[in-house]
């Protein structure tokens, strides 16, 4: 496999957020299997509930870099803010599907190669 450098970031507008840590390992287990990708350490799930900051925080090590995972459900509908580092092959539109479970009302992403530079591709 040739080493590539891609880096998706998502901003996703949700109705149903995750706000229970084992759902949330559970939920990181079925991304990384469903973009194929391995887990290397974790996943791991902390909820934090403090006004203002009030959410969930998820983080995977893939055997290919990592995947973050960040929840704020103060807001409604709550925000979630995703990012899925990879030096091995991703179609962004898997991770996309993945969100379907959070009853996205709104999503927005970047889907960089960093290779060399920071050139944003298309998501087609």
């Amino acid at each position: 496999m040739a080493v590539v450098h891609k880096h998706l970031i998502i901003r996703a507008e949700v109705g149903k957020p995750i706000t229970d840590e084992q759902v949330a390992i559970e939920w990181m287990n079925k991304l990384v299997d469903k973009i194929g990708m391995k887990v290397m350490m974790g996943p791991f799930a902390k909820y934090l509930n403090v006004e203002g900051n009030r959410g969930l925080t998820a983080v995977a090590i893939i055997e290919t870099s990592h995947i973050a995972l960040h929840i704020w459900d103060e807001d409604k509908p709550a925000l979630v803010q995703l990012d899925v580092y990879t030096c091995g092959y991703l179609d962004p539109y898997d991770v996309v599907e993945a969100l379907r479970d959070f009853h996205p009302v709104k999503i927005e992403m970047k889907y960089l190669d960093r290779e060399n530079k920071l050139i944003e591709l298309p998501l087609e």
